[in-house]
């Protein structure tokens, strides 16, 4: 089965998210948030326009990541496999 050339929408890392997708993840996802390529991004959202980024060292209640949402222009895309 043949993956489409372009990322999902909404993308979560956190397994425990209705977002997660482990196919993409593992393909390789970059994200370029207003021009600037980040590789702190927790979750996107493209057409919602916004990213969660960790909030340092802070956990909460859970152990889980404290994190932001920063809202921008979000461009994903997949990483280019070197021995395609």
């Amino acid at each position: 089965m043949k993956m489409s050339d372009t990322p999902p929408d909404h993308l979560a890392v956190n397994p425990a998210s209705p977002f997660h997708d482990a196919a993409a993840l593992e393909r390789g996802v970059g994200v370029r948030f207003n021009g600037i390529e980040r590789d702190d991004v927790e979750e996107y959202s493209v057409s919602e326009g916004w990213i969660r980024v960790q909030a340092g060292k802070a956990r909460d209640r859970r152990g889980n990541p404290m994190t932001l949402k920063i809202k921008g222009a979000v461009e994903p895309y997949f990483l280019e496999l070197k021995n395609a």
